[in-house]
């Protein structure tokens, strides 16, 4: 029994949420109180037995445990109640059960006295419990309904105000592109199991570690049908739309989105790998829609007068970063990413309230004739600092290009901290300057000491960073690079940009998101009445004429 000691902690952390949302059900609105304390309560469990979970699992204690299996017919395999014991699965239980903690505690003030409290906390308990199965499914098929429970469960969070259009409207987009996520993952799943003979994630990596040359075709098409479910869950552009426009919902429920559950199709991603790693091109679309959604979201975002939109943009921009370190197969770096955007933003929208208090604090005082030059400088003391720091830890042109290309990226945004220093004027330039440099080596020492930690802990869980690449992947890297850049530059040069004819013609299409999400708005209208009546027909119309409004 001890060896399945880490197994069943993990098993049963879900289950008090599931039981609170499943028993108490539609009569939460009468015993608010009780609901909202017995959400917080199961939240604490899930948290406690995840933490014990990852000291077991620490200590050597890896068993993977099959409880309950059934025969599925037409060659599917089997669906079992599993649980896959591994650093992946452990870290992610560990941070979403933290992150769950915190938003269930948090709710427990923001909601209160609300009129349906009982049902939010009861919703919020389900897409916890649905999500924290799916983490830890050992068998495809068990993950599939977690997959899509989790999803209809965050549905109601999201719709949770049905009288503002504006939410109704974002929940029935992401409603719509959610479903075609599950049928797409569905066929994808239904191949690997008539392919592959198995149903079980640790079953599928062992077969395809002996696959002997090219993958059969029907293996090929479901990387690709996973491709298309990570983006769409991912909110990659063009279907961004929806996580932009549910900041309507409570604040709450948005810091659980985009801090745990929009990681749903990256961490498929990373529980397919194994297949992923076989298909090079299914990697290029991953990295190439995701660095596409990386560029339209921060320009986007830099138009952005609304706090919690430009988050959601910044979310959007960060999940295209996951999905494009996932496509160069650096997958250890996605999990370490995964992390710290997860307590960074839900921070960032449990607190968006006090932003006010931000722009109340000192601010160093800013030259304005900031110039590309400064730009240039900084990025060059930036590069040389963090490809030197990269060498020493080991990492070369040759033997490592993709992570070459994450330095460059790195280097990047520790010109964003030098260039600030640069721009200040001269009486305070030089010890700011100083600073700046020191905390850019100190993160650039943490980001390759990391990364070669993760590299180490995740072991056989992920594959291991590509050594060598292909010419499409070189070309790739270089368009990776170039965007960078070019991100760096143009915000640099923003305020000039801004005072000419091609600038300010940007500006008004990027504030309108390139209209990428009002095809999809005309789509949802035919999905059941026009949300809020006459409100929401004012809604679609003005998000079909944004640009003229713009």
């Amino acid at each position: 029994m001890i060896n399945h000691m880490v197994s069943m902690l993990m098993l049963l952390a879900p289950w008090p949420l599931l039981a609170a949302g499943v028993v108490i059900g539609a009569g939460a609105d009468h015993y608010p109180r009780f609901m909202r304390s017995v959400t917080s309560g199961a939240a604490w469990f899930a948290l406690i037995f995840a933490l014990m979970a990852a000291v077991g699992y620490a200590l050597g204690e890896t068993q993977s445990t099959t409880y309950v299996s059934v025969s599925l017919p037409l060659h599917l395999g089997r669906l079992a109640i599993s649980v896959d014991v591994n650093v992946l699965t452990v870290i992610m239980l560990t941070l979403v059960a933290f992150v769950g903690m915190i938003v269930s505690r948090y709710s427990k003030t923001y909601m209160d006295g609300d009129a349906r409290e009982g049902q939010f906390h009861r919703w919020l308990a389900l897409t916890l419990g649905s999500f924290f199965t799916l983490i830890v499914a050992g068998n495809i098929w068990g993950f599939w309904i977690s997959w899509v429970v989790t999803s209809l469960c965050l549905h109601e969070l999201l719709a949770f105000y049905r009288d503002r259009p504006g939410a109704v409207l974002a929940a029935r987009k992401k409603y719509v592109l959610h479903r075609i996520a599950d049928i797409s993952l569905f066929v994808a799943f239904a191949l690997i199991a008539r392919a592959l003979h198995t149903a079980q994630w640790a079953g599928i990596a062992r077969a395809l570690a002996h696959a002997p040359g090219a993958l059969p075709e029907g293996l090929v098409v479901a990387a690709a049908l996973i491709v298309v479910s990570a983006i769409l869950k991912s909110a990659q552009f063009p279907t961004h739309g929806w996580l932009i426009q549910v900041m309507e919902a409570p604040t709450p429920v948005s810091a659980l989105l985009h801090a745990g559950i929009i990681y749903t199709g990256a961490f498929l991603v990373l529980r397919a790998s194994p297949l992923m790693a076989h298909v090079d091109w299914a990697g290029d679309v991953l990295a190439g829609v995701g660095l596409v959604s990386i560029v339209v979201a921060s320009l986007t975002m830099m138009t952005m007068t609304n706090i919690k939109g430009a988050l959601a943009y910044s979310t959007c921009a960060q999940m295209g970063f996951m999905l494009m370190e996932c496509g160069l197969g650096l997958y250890s770096i996605a999990v370490l990413h995964i992390i710290a955007h997860s307590v960074y933003k839900a921070h960032a929208f449990l607190s968006s309230g006090s932003v006010v208090e931000h722009f109340r604090a000192p601010k160093p005082v800013v030259s304005a004739t900031a110039t590309a030059g400064r730009a240039l400088l900084g990025l060059a003391i930036a590069v040389v600092m963090v490809l030197g720091i990269g060498h020493v830890f080991g990492v070369g042109l040759v033997r490592q290009p993709a992570l070459i290309v994450m330095a460059a990226i790195l280097a990047v945004g520790m010109t964003q901290l030098l260039v600030q220093a640069l721009n200040t004027r001269a009486g305070a330039m030089g010890g700011l300057l100083v600073r700046m440099t020191g905390l850019s080596m100190l993160v650039s020492v943490a980001y390759f000491a990391l990364h070669m930690g993760f590299v180490a802990l995740l072991g056989a869980s992920v594959p291991a960073d590509p050594v060598q690449v292909g010419l499409a992947q070189k070309v790739l890297l270089g368009v990776i690079g170039v965007a960078f850049l070019a991100l760096l530059f143009i915000q640099q040069l923003l305020p000039r940009l801004s005072q000419t004819a091609l600038g300010r013609a940007a500006y008004v299409h990027f504030y309108g998101g390139l209209y990428a999400d009002s095809m999809l708005t005309e789509l949802v209208r035919g999905f059941g009445p026009t949300p809020g009546g006459v409100a929401g027909r004012r809604l679609l119309n003005a998000d079909s004429s944004h640009e003229v409004q713009s």
